[in-house]
């Protein structure tokens, strides 16, 4: 999809120069003289001083092959042809060498990951044979609507197609997995580009967003890596509506073909899961408000196809919206355990030297920060660097900056206010008066984990400043070199060589978010599962029920383990009756339960609840089947 930048930023000519508004005519040129060709003289001149060639003779129109190869050629050397390119490079390789392993490994460690690529198995094989069961999987049986205990993945659902096994899996997982930080920066520069911030900015800006030090933390979670969305949607929507921070409301500039596309990009976000989902529909909501209060007091030009598209777009994506909440909602009143109590909440939330802290997946400041972490109840969460490189550039950009006084003064506001929200229970009174106000009385925060996942906003106002502190210093060195040039009928323009060094910081960016690189190779099942006769439940069931899940791709053989957002009480009760199997009264309350098989793995039992488990003991009544790796009890063996 191609975003034409703002007509405000005009495109560099090849010799650095471009024509003035109102170029003069030579001297004793007359306007309406005109050639023998019958073209005036003054529209000549400006030609010449744009250095345009002149208008060859006419021709016959190409065919369409020469047409097509002449479209295809302008498209590959379109800026966002050139963007996108680099955004899948970049992406590339700053997750290096995970593109070399995709089939092999996993990236950051063997839990969260696993049960997400599990998530895309579960949507493939559902999606191709049943639809209409795609949301009770196969584990927490026998618990319905078991995927809505976690983030759903569904936006994902076409590339899931591609999982049919184990390998297959780790393909669409990891593919994802680099996406995410390609369409973050895309979206990010295509959102700074659309607000009037010059190619340099954009591009630090866009950087600083995709690479910010504090996604590191979250390097196993792919629903909290897929924002780039986010950015892109509101892209869509400014550019839909003539809209950018430099030039205002423009009425001409309206192209409802973005504002349908925009609506649809928000909601595709919002089906990737409700951790990220959830804030972005209370962000859009607050920007409707503010944009109908701005038309209520000044009234623009809307053009009844804009009213159109933002009627239908909004309808969809509202209706799709509540869909989805829908089955969250029915899930969380058939389960209390959702809700967060609001000391659960405290121990995930950040404090205020959150925001100036790495975490240990940084390659650079990981090292560094290693005590400050000591003192975090949940580094994970609370590791909120968005990168001092950007901070700078943002702090020098509420002094000086190519954003108006008032903008720059609103981004501020936008990120205090969401820094209060982001500490949660940590802020001031114990955040009441900010995120507990979110909790006590916004449909959907009270199941929310940790609220500094709005950090992810305060990283996008923050590119803005740092964009506008940069195109404010392109626009400075093309006033000075306009003013020092020779011929006062031109335009003139910085050197290339000049606006090169403001592509500088990008490296300073790029460098904070470089990780330590830690990929694992899934272990393989003890068992062929797929052979299992189900309900099947594995011991021990704790953490490593993520593995337990990977294995099932082949087949998704019923069982009670599982690993998600939260654990249901029956689960839980499984599991506690389960740590005295093969004892008799253990064998029967599984059995009542409607459990068949028990498969315990020797190798995991140390240091577990079950650590105690007698694996000699035969159970009367229970066929034992003894492999190199795993012992499978047949409960009901006739």
């Amino acid at each position: 999809m191609v975003i034409t930048e703002p007509d405000s930023t005009e495109p560099d000519r090849g010799d650095g120069r471009e024509p003035e508004a109102a170029a003069t005519a030579p001297e004793g040129a007359e306007p309406g003289d005109q050639t023998e060709d019958g073209t005036d003289d003054h529209e000549r001149w400006q030609r010449f001083a744009a250095g345009a060639t002149p208008a060859p003779a006419a021709e016959a129109p190409p065919g369409r092959l020469r047409a097509a190869g002449r479209l295809a050629a302008r498209a590959a050397r379109s800026e966002w042809t050139l963007a996108a390119l680099f955004s899948a490079l970049l992406a590339v390789g700053m997750t290096w060498p995970l593109a070399r392993n995709l089939n092999r490994v996993i990236p950051h460690d063997l839990g969260d990951p696993l049960l997400q690529a599990y998530t895309l198995g579960w949507l493939s094989d559902a999606l191709r044979t049943d639809p209409a069961s795609v949301w009770g999987t196969n584990s927490f049986w026998p618990a319905p609507d078991s995927l809505l205990f976690t983030d759903t993945l569904f936006g994902y659902a076409p590339a899931a197609m591609f999982a049919v096994d184990g390998p297959s899996t780790l393909v669409v997982y990891n593919v994802l997995f680099i996406a995410t930080f390609a369409l973050a920066f895309l979206g990010g520069y295509a959102l700074l580009r659309q607000l009037g911030a010059r190619v340099a900015g954009s591009a630090v800006g866009a950087a600083a967003f995709a690479y910010a030090p504090w996604k590191l933390a979250h390097l196993g979670h792919l629903n909290v890596l897929s924002s780039g969305a986010i950015a892109l949607a509101l892209a869509m929507l400014a550019r839909g509506h003539g809209w950018s921070m430099r030039d205002g409301f423009k009425p001409e500039r309206q192209r409802p073909g973005w504002i349908i596309a925009g609506w649809l990009v928000a909601l595709w976000q919002f089906a990737i899961g409700v951790a990220l989902g959830l804030s972005f529909v209370y962000v859009m909501l607050a920007i409707a408000v503010v944009v109908g209060l701005f038309w209520l007091v000044k009234r623009p030009a809307l053009n009844w196809r804009t009213v159109a598209a933002d009627g239908a777009g909004g309808v969809v994506f509202s209706l799709g919206v509540l869909w989805i909440a829908d089955r969250h909602a029915s899930v969380a009143q058939a389960y209390p355990e959702t809700v967060r109590d609001y000391d659960y909440v405290a121990w995930f939330s950040p404090t205020w030297q959150s925001f100036i802290i790495a975490p240990e997946e940084s390659r650079l400041w990981g090292a560094a920060h290693e005590a400050a972490r000591t003192d975090l109840t949940w580094p994970p969460e609370q590791t909120l660097l968005v990168g001092f490189t950007v901070l700078a550039l943002a702090i020098a950009g509420l002094i000086w900056s190519s954003w108006s006084r008032w903008q720059r003064w609103c981004l501020a506001l936008g990120i205090a206010v969401l820094t209060a929200l982001a500490m949660g229970p940590h802020f001031l009174d114990d955040g009441r008066w900010a995120y507990g106000l979110l909790y006590e009385y916004a449909p959907g925060f009270d199941a929310v984990r940790t609220p500094g996942r709005l950090v992810l906003y305060i990283t996008i106002l923050l590119a803005i400043l740092a964009a506008g502190t940069l195109t404010r210093l392109a626009d400075d060195a093309d006033a000075v070199a306009h003013e020092s040039r020779v011929d006062r009928r031109l335009q003139v323009k910085a050197p290339r060589r000049v606006h090169a060094l403001f592509f500088l910081p990008i490296v300073f960016v790029l460098g904070e978010g470089l990780m330590v690189p830690e990929f694992h190779e899934p272990p393989a099942a003890p068992l062929d599962v797929s052979e299992l006769e189900g309900p099947v439940m594995f011991l021990p069931s704790d953490g490593r029920d993520t593995q337990v899940q990977f294995w099932t791709v082949d087949g998704f053989v019923d069982m009670v383990n599982g690993s998600a957002a939260f654990t249901p009480a029956a689960t839980s009760e499984l599991r506690e009756m389960s740590k005295s199997f093969p004892d008799e009264s253990a064998i029967a309350d599984l059995r009542e339960a409607g459990v068949e098989t028990v498969v315990v793995i020797p190798d995991w039992l140390p240091g577990s609840d079950w650590a105690g488990l007698d694996t000699e003991q035969e159970p009367l009544g229970v066929d034992v089947e003894r492999t190199d790796d795993a012992i499978i009890y047949h409960l009901n063996a006739e």
